[in-house]
């Protein structure tokens, strides 16, 4: 039995989420660009940790989004994620972000691909099929046309993230699938309680978020 707070800071979309053995029981976000996730974000931990009506010491493990995504935001999450390790001597849970992202849809057949917008006309990246196994892992490229062509052509691919209107400029291609969404604490939870019970836990002495910086274009690949 485990009681997990996750912390989702990626994007502008400020998430908290309380989890008991995988299951969401309290969550508090706001998407909210005027407000900066250093004012929000502890007020919704302390928010959401009333709603499940539990205190600090009750939790076994804190879960933190690790990236990719906004450096600011990434650093506020997990400085204060860290912290709270420290403070009630519990393990730290980092979830890649894109692939809880992949989860905010579900799909029987064809490919998710996760986007998160990064600047002009570059992105955040990686490719799951159905099952949300990851066919290529995380990476950052640079939109072009010939983007995903492979997978277009042989089913359906749904874009999934906050890089949607930028990618539907570029790609026009009658199997592709657009969902305008963010990051959120809420796919979280089953997530970061498979890796509590196999205690997969970071070193809170050296974990940093997962920045990308090099950026490359698309290049053909058979599937």
């Amino acid at each position: 039995m485990a009681y997990i707070l996750n912390i989702e800071t990626s994007t502008t979309n400020c998430s908290v989420a309380v989890s008991y053995n995988g299951k969401q029981i309290s969550l508090k976000e706001d998407n909210n660009k005027q407000y900066s996730h250093a004012e929000r974000l502890h007020l919704y931990i302390e928010e959401a940790l009333n709603n499940a009506k539990i205190n600090t010491k009750t939790l076994d493990a804190i879960s933190v989004s690790m990236g990719p995504g906004s450096y600011t935001g990434l650093r506020i999450g997990v400085s204060a994620a860290k912290g709270l390790c420290f403070a009630l001597d519990v393990p730290l849970i980092a979830i890649p972000t894109l692939d809880s992202l992949s989860r905010k849809i579900k799909i029987t057949e064809g490919y998710i691909v996760p986007l998160i917008d990064a600047r002009r006309m570059e992105i955040y990246t990686a490719i799951f099929n159905s099952n949300y196994s990851c066919i290529e892992s995380t990476s950052a490229k640079i939109l072009e046309h010939t983007s995903y062509l492979n997978y277009l052509e042989s089913g359906s691919v749904n874009f999934v993230g906050n890089a949607i209107q930028k990618t539907k400029t570029i790609i026009n291609h009658k199997n592709a699938v657009f969902h305008e969404e963010l990051p959120s604490a809420y796919q979280m939870c089953e997530m970061s309680f498979e890796k509590f019970k196999s205690k997969q836990f970071e070193d809170l002495a050296y974990f940093e978020p997962f920045y990308l910086k090099d950026f490359i274009a698309f290049t053909k690949k058979n599937i």
